[in-house]
């Protein structure tokens, strides 16, 4: 599953989807395994909300390869694919990768500028994670 867009505007989940099913998602991360009424109650502790509107949603989510979904009996049940933790995991190295592919050694430069400004315990990754790269290089 490959999110198509990224949105540098937003935040958090909503650079990779839609704002209702960036809720669902989290939605569904909480609980692991969620019906549609189930969702839309959860949903409508905000504000008021479709059945059909969470549906659809959930069911785009089902399509795009984020939700699975089981039938008991009539119910359908549905849980997200991967964690969390492994979404974003995948989605960051996808983007990642795909601006180095396009924009070379710029992409990097600018992540090492960022970099000075985070935790020592980042730096100390980045350095063992350097050193195991070199020892690979044949």
């Amino acid at each position: 599953m490959e999110i198509k867009t990224f949105k540098y505007g937003e935040a958090g989940l909503n650079r990779f989807f839609g704002s209702l099913e960036a809720r669902i998602m989290e939605l569904m991360w909480e609980a692991e395994e969620l019906s549609i009424k189930e969702v839309r109650q959860l949903l409508e502790k905000d504000k008021p909300i479709n059945f059909n509107t969470v549906m659809t949603v959930m069911n785009r989510l089902a399509d795009k390869g984020m939700l699975s979904k089981r039938m008991q009996g009539r119910l359908s049940l549905y849980h997200p694919v991967l964690t969390k933790q492994a979404f974003i995991d995948r989605q960051s190295k996808q983007l990642t990768e795909n601006l180095i592919d396009e924009f070379g050694g710029v992409v990097i430069t600018h992540m090492l500028d960022a970099i000075k400004e985070v935790d020592q315990s980042l730096l100390d990754k980045l350095e063992s994670k350097l050193k195991q790269l070199k020892k690979d290089i044949p």
